[in-house]
């Protein structure tokens, strides 16, 4: 199988296709494939459909492309590439998001929104305390999640404040970003990195400092526009359900098995991950069992149920983010698709040259990351592979997992927030404070490079 990739890897090195119809109709297709995935808070159209189509109209176009130059080998190889680097991550997120799901529906997340809510914290301490938190969880329990977990709790006790809800929630999805940048386990982007074997483990936490000033700089600039005061007394009690902590123990021991065998064992993360599920699948089997007895015992005794419906972890599977598994498919084939007809190897050549220099190349993507989704730029980047230093990898992996704190549109977390506050977390209300943002941008990058000289 190695020889057949290299002839194939070989073979796009050398094949442009960029100038022909059928190179140009693929780049248009592709555009307009992520025109409607930026619309999708407009159009409410889910992001996945388009990529899904387009992916399989560039493909069409690609084997065109290279039959027509009298190779009929060559697509074929690249695709299953694409699909197997696919496969691997879906399978990953596939289990982290069941994790994420079951520790949801046990109340876990439940109980920890309301210690907080009732816990008499003033404006700005629910400020601080959901920042740090964002910060913390997101490189667990990935971004997107902590971003919606803590934004209830903002929503919750802000007793309809418009200005705590706007800053609170712009400090949530700066610092679950920044906190997804120095692990593996916080954003798609650093998983990709990761698991392609670029950077190791334990060398992601060389960004944890740089991650800490990505947040903190402009949190203390926005903090000056909390509210002084205490928001009104909210009483919500919830208890964690039975099962849950054990769901949470289980789940840092299949981080654990993930890291290990692809540390130790040079093994895809992907199998540790699986594995794991299966340990959460036993898990839901026993508390399924109990929870049947239970409710059993309470329809003999004529007892009020407590439990409607018994655990289910294939309906926790059900619940995936399958939306953003299936964007993801798209955006792996289309680009995939695209750098197989010389596109990627056309914007490395342009971008990452000594004239434009390869720092300012990757505090670039970080910009382009606010715009257009940092999935497929990360993607982009790790499928050009530029020729660069350890220190540089970590930076455009810094880059693009914070760059989308920019603008509200610019990561997961900030499309989720606008739809949980709608109306009052917008667009515009975000980018009011881009400015601030922007110089936490740049100083955690002027950190990472006084920091870490040897990665520079």
């Amino acid at each position: 199988m190695a020889p057949i990739m290299a002839m194939a890897a070989g073979a796009t090195a050398q094949t442009n296709l960029t100038s022909s119809l059928y190179g140009l109709i693929a780049l248009v297709i592709f555009v307009l494939a992520y025109s409607l995935v930026i619309s999708e808070e407009y159009l409410h159209l889910r992001k996945s459909k388009p990529v899904i189509v387009a992916a399989g109209i560039i493909w069409v176009l690609v084997a065109l492309a290279y039959n027509n130059s009298g190779d009929s080998v060559t697509a074929n190889i690249l695709l299953k590439h694409n699909i197997e680097e696919f496969a691997e991550l879906m399978l990953f997120l596939l289990a982290a998001m069941t994790y994420i799901n079951t520790m949801e529906e046990r109340n876990v997340f439940a109980a920890l929104r309301s210690w907080l809510i009732t816990h008499g914290f003033s404006y700005n301490g629910v400020y601080w305390a959901t920042g740090v938190l964002a910060f913390f969880m997101s490189p667990i329990a990935d971004n997107l999640t902590t971003a919606l977990i803590m934004s209830a709790v903002v929503i919750a006790v802000s007793a309809g404040n418009r200005q705590f809800i706007v800053v609170g929630l712009i400090n949530i999805v700066v610092a679950a970003n920044a906190g997804g940048a120095f692990s593996p386990f916080g954003d798609i982007t650093t998983l990709m990195v990761w698991q392609k074997g670029i950077v190791q483990f334990t060398e992601f936490f060389a960004l944890f400092i740089p991650s800490v000033v990505n947040w903190l700089v402009p949190a203390l600039f926005m903090v000056r526009a909390v509210p002084n005061t205490y928001p009104p007394t909210v009483h919500d009690s919830t208890s964690i359900k039975p099962g849950g902590l054990i769901a949470v123990g289980l789940f840092i021991v299949t981080i654990c098995l993930a890291v290990s065998f692809h540390s130790y064992l040079h093994l895809p993360p992907m199998l540790g991950m699986m594995t794991g599920l299966g340990f959460l699948k036993i898990l839901g089997y026993y508390i399924r069992r109990k929870e049947k007895a239970e409710i059993a015992f309470t329809e003999e005794s004529d007892l009020p149920l407590s439990i409607e419906k018994p655990f289910d972890i294939f309906h926790q599977l059900q619940r995936a983010e399958w939306d953003t598994l299936f964007f993801f498919y798209g955006v792996v084939l289309c680009v995939g698709g695209l750098g197989a007809i010389g596109y990627l190897s056309f914007v490395s050549e342009t971008m990452y040259t000594p004239e434009f220099g390869i720092t300012n190349a990757n505090i670039l993507v970080g910009i382009i990351s606010a715009i257009v989704d940092n999935i497929p730029v990360m993607f982009a980047v790790l499928t050009m592979q530029p020729d660069m230093s350890h220190g540089q990898w970590l930076l455009v992996t810094l880059t693009a997992g914070v760059g989308g704190s920019l603008l509200s549109i610019g990561s997961a977390a900030g499309v989720a927030l606008m739809g949980q506050a709608r109306g009052i977390y917008t667009f515009f209300a975000h980018l009011k404070w881009t400015w601030a943002i922007a110089l936490g941008y740049a100083a955690s990058i002027w950190v990472h490079m006084l920091l870490n000289p040897d990665f520079a």
